[in-house]
């Protein structure tokens, strides 16, 4: 009788603790943690991505911030930027605004992009000489731009939704790797409203390994142009379908997983691998992508007599 009462005694210390132990942890999430972070030196941040549409190209370069800091980012001035193409064209970037927006202007009709060149990026300031490589690939044809209706399940005093869901077709090329850059076109300008939207597809699917090869897109892909929310009667609506590398479709992949990482799994934000870089070796390390794209491009206007029923 002794041991029984020994042996439940020592149990329910045990659970009591246990029990304790929880409360406390719970008790500690009230806490406010004062978190310290340390800022690192200011690194070159690049963004530019060459396509081949007409006009001008631009290729912004700014300096990167502290992760808490809401400030618009300081531009990069003083720099010599220009792009180099694999038969030995030069083009110079200049920065007439003072703004760190680097500019080529077309002296005609001429495009700096062509599908099957190769690039190379080289961004002179003082003893540093950024350095970057890409090629413009492959782009299939957009076929068509379709909508139909659609009707979203109840909100809160404001009963059901009903709006378009816009779609493209297109179909990828025979031939295993083909990467593309799905972006909206929202009345005739190519928006990317957060980058935990960004679309992208490997042949004609998510990834590497489905057997998508050489088939229509699929239709989440296809309907990703239509993101937050429906579209109107009236609205201007298409897609542009951007040809990138295997590297690109990877930088791109982490960036929306980036910022789309949160919740109980959110795992520390890092900076994304750059494919610029510093040939010296002393000298700070930059960050951001330089791209290359050949563009696939439709726009419609949405007519409430041609869209197609509900599903």
């Amino acid at each position: 009788m002794k041991n029984t009462l020994k042996n439940t005694l020592t149990k329910s210390a045990i659970y009591s603790l246990l029990s304790l132990l929880v409360i406390v942890s719970l008790t500690g999430c009230e806490d406010v943690i004062d978190f310290q972070t340390e800022t690192g030196p200011p690194q070159l941040v690049v963004d530019g991505w060459i396509t081949n549409e007409p006009g001008s190209q631009t290729i912004t370069l700014s300096w990167s911030s502290g992760y808490f800091d809401n400030g618009s980012p300081k531009p990069y001035l003083g720099a010599t930027v220009t792009v180099t193409d694999n038969l030995g064209t030069v083009y110079e970037f200049k920065d007439v605004a003072g703004d760190g927006k680097y500019v080529w202007q077309s002296p005609g009709k001429d495009t700096l992009g062509h599908i099957g060149r190769s690039y190379k990026l080289q961004i002179k300031n003082g003893n540093d000489i950024f350095t970057a490589a890409n090629e413009i690939r492959r782009v299939p044809n957009v076929d068509s731009v379709v909508y139909q209706n659609e009707t979203l399940p109840f909100e809160p005093d404001k009963g059901p939704k009903k709006g378009y869901i816009a779609s493209f077709y297109a179909r990828d090329f025979v031939g295993e790797g083909d990467t593309y850059w799905i972006k909206p076109v929202i009345r005739g300008k190519a928006v990317v409203e957060k980058p935990s939207l960004i679309s992208t597809a490997y042949d004609a699917a998510f990834s590497a390994g489905a057997p998508s090869d050489g088939l229509i897109f699929i239709l989440p892909l296809r309907q990703s142009i239509t993101t937050d929310s429906l579209y109107s009667a009236g609205a201007s609506v298409g897609v542009e379908l951007h040809s990138i590398t295997n590297e690109a479709f990877e930088f791109l992949k982490q960036m929306r997983e980036q910022a789309s990482n949160g919740g109980l799994f959110a795992v520390p934000i890092q900076n994304l691998k750059s494919n610029v870089v510093n040939t010296n070796s002393s000298g700070d390390k930059a960050l951001g992508y330089f791209g290359a794209s050949a563009v696939s491009r439709m726009e419609t206007v949405i007519d409430p007599a041609k869209a197609r029923p509900e599903d």
